[in-house]
Parts: structure tokens; sequence; C-alpha cells
């Protein structure tokens, strides 16, 4: 499995979308064809300008709505919440959460939608198998610990858990060597026991 680290990597490239002159009904029809809750609007040059919600439907629906709003560009919410594809996955995971949305849509640097990136896309990095994670850290290891002289740190992963234990050469290591460990696509939690060289 190749390393995920950008939305790009994990997010749905063939995405649906609409033009701000779509109509109430055939909003609801693309909706129920595709079965999705919401919908970027784009404007003629295909640049993100907002997204249509069953939840902005049904505002309307409900009577809540008494503008004569009937067309995507009318009805949908401004701005849009987008994300850059080359946003890290963590980045990505916080500006979902925040905004309490469970899919955003994703744009290139000229705000252009390219994809579309849901809660379960980036959820995909905790399938990654637990010996490339383990591989990747004892290279992360090495390049960190190495400028600092020998050490002996041995790495387990089990179910996304790192295990680190071992010595290293400077007891400043044992907290940066945790928090790069958790930098790793796929860690679900570190477990360390290490202990600081002594100099004879």
């Amino acid at each position: 499995m190749k390393h995920l680290r950008t939305v790009d990597d994990v997010m749905t490239h063939a995405v649906i979308s609409i033009d701000r002159r779509a109509p109430f009904k055939d909003i609801v029809e693309t909706m129920r064809q595709w079965r999705i809750s919401a919908l970027p609007v784009l404007a003629e040059d295909g640049k993100v300008v907002g997204v249509v919600s069953e939840a902005d439907l049904l505002l309307k629906a409900e009577g809540a709505d008494e503008s004569r709003a009937v067309t995507a560009g009318q009805l949908m919410t401004v701005p849009a919440v987008t994300v850059a594809k080359d946003a890290s996955i963590a980045g990505a995971a916080r500006l979902m959460a925040r905004s309490h949305l469970k899919r955003l849509p994703v744009v290139d640097a000229d705000d252009h939608l390219v994809g579309v990136v849901s809660r379960g896309d980036l959820l995909k990095i905790y399938l990654r198998p637990d010996e490339d994670i383990a591989a990747e850290l004892r290279e992360l290891i090495m390049a960190h610990l190495m400028p600092a002289g020998s050490s002996l740190v041995r790495v387990y992963v089990s179910n996304g858990i790192v295990y680190l234990d071992g010595s290293v050469p400077d007891p400043t290591l044992q907290d940066m060597l945790v928090r790069v460990a958790r930098t790793v696509p796929g860690v679900v939690d570190v477990t360390a026991r290490l202990d600081a060289e002594v100099s004879a």
C-alpha cells in the first residue's frame, strides 16, 4: 500500500456536482440517484461556489425557508467549505470535525473541483499494514538517531499500535521519537519503553 499522506491520496476523483442553475427537483433527483447528501455547486469556470445539502432542501420542504429560492445557486450554502488536494489527511479531518461535515469538496490551486473526500476516505490510512508502518518508522528513527550516536531501538507494530523499546543516546530523544511515531500515517497509538544510554 502506498503511503497515504494527503487528501489527493484518499479522495474520490469521480465526483457528482451541479451548476447554479439546477432546479430544486433536479437537485433532489441527483441526490437520490447517486445516494449522496450534498452536492458541490459549480460556476461556469468549474470553481466551487457553494454546496447544497439535504438540510438546505428540507428547510424549503418544511416551509422554514420562505424565500423564493428554487435553484442550486439560490439554495446553496456559501461560502463552500473546501479542502486543497495537497492538504494533509489530519488537516482535512480537523476541518471536517470543526465544520461538522461528512464530506468536503476537494479543489486544486485555482479552486477548481477535482474530487470529494469523506470521513470514510480519511479513515483509509488505518487500513495500512503493520509491516509498512514499522518499516517507515524504522527509517525515521535511523534518520533522527544516527547523528546523535549509536542506539538500539526496537519497533513492533500490532493493529496500528506502535511499541518502542530499547535505549537512546540522549534522554531528549525519548519524547521526540514518540512524537515522530505519532506522525506516521496509520498509527493509532504509541507505547514507549526507552532508556537513555549511560556514558561510561
